[in-house]
């Protein structure tokens, strides 16, 4: 009888352990807002390694101000890794994918993090499936080429919506690259419309501008930081065609259930652009950005 009891009560205990654990693991995923968030001591930033706002290696723009966010909150920081397919599903608990500008469902997930935020740009399907910060940096989608291309850069006319169909214009029977679920998805711009040689890369963003440069495109699609980063790098390889986008705005991506740390994101933020360590900051990371969008950081300051 001993034995019975013995081997019956190991499975209560082992049920009783996984139902705490699995009680424990709901109230983690399932904190989200300021108040929660401060009481479990830690800022979980989720971000995937791109430009100069999330390196790889430890640092960049959007660390940085995370850190400085979760030192203002007097909590710890920690840097939670992930990609572009997940970014919104880690952070949301619910995985989603575009339809136009519209998003579908596609599956519950454990939530990982608190705040998205590695030079995120506000798209109206990720606005659906996020709410956003105040803008954080400026961005656009610019045609980009090798520079023995015979694709030659457009002569400004001032008239952006001028601009912008004489940079589709030239995409005409040349091939495309662009990056599927972000700002480079070329269907974003009526560009399928213009030429059937699109290919979307399956790589990393920071490996888009490489790939042209190896040949595999004649043709890609570069944003802002991007470009400025590749410029740096590869100034004698590469050329600015033109844009193919109004400006579009860069933010942190914050659940629709946790208004509270936003509001107290957008109030540190506005803090930093006017006590001047947010253009400090950015200077670090995009010192050319000033040349291209000084109105944009005039404002911030």
């Amino acid at each position: 009888m001993k034995g019975l009891k013995k081997s019956a009560g190991i499975p209560a205990f082992r049920i009783a352990v996984a139902a705490a654990a699995m009680l424990l693991f709901m109230q983690v995923a399932a904190r989200a807002d300021l108040d929660e968030v401060k009481k479990a001591g830690v800022l979980r930033h989720l971000g995937v390694p791109y430009a100069n706002f999330v390196t790889g290696s430890g640092d960049g723009m959007d660390v940085e101000l995370m850190q400085r966010f979760a030192q203002y909150l007097g909590i710890r920081y920690e840097y939670i890794r992930t990609d572009w397919p997940d970014i919104f599903g880690d952070l949301t608990g619910k995985k989603v994918r575009p339809k136009g500008d519209d998003i579908e469902f596609v599956a519950d997930v454990p939530v990982k993090g608190d705040v998205a935020a590695n030079g995120i740009t506000v798209l109206p399907w990720r606005a659906k499936a996020v709410q956003f910060s105040a803008p954080m940096f400026p961005n656009q989608v610019w045609l980009v080429a090798r520079s023995d291309s015979p694709v030659n850069p457009i002569k400004p006319t001032g008239d952006l919506k001028k601009d912008i169909a004489a940079v589709k214009s030239l995409i005409r029977e040349h091939s495309l690259m662009g990056k599927a679920g972000t700002c480079l998805e070329p269907s974003l711009y009526g560009l399928q419309e213009i030429t059937d040689k699109i290919t979307l890369f399956p790589g990393s963003l920071n490996d888009i501008a490489p790939a042209l440069i190896k040949g595999e495109t004649e043709l890609t699609l570069l944003d802002v930081p991007d470009a400025l980063v590749a410029l740096q790098k590869w100034s004698s390889k590469i050329k600015i065609i033109g844009p193919v986008s109004q400006p579009q705005d860069m933010a942190a991506a914050f659940p629709k259930d946790a208004p509270k740390l936003l509001v107290e994101f957008n109030r540190f933020l506005e803090q930093a652009k006017k006590d001047g360590s947010f253009v400090t900051m950015v200077k670090k990371y995009y010192p050319y950005v000033f040349k291209y969008y000084p109105d944009f950081f005039e404002r911030s300051s």
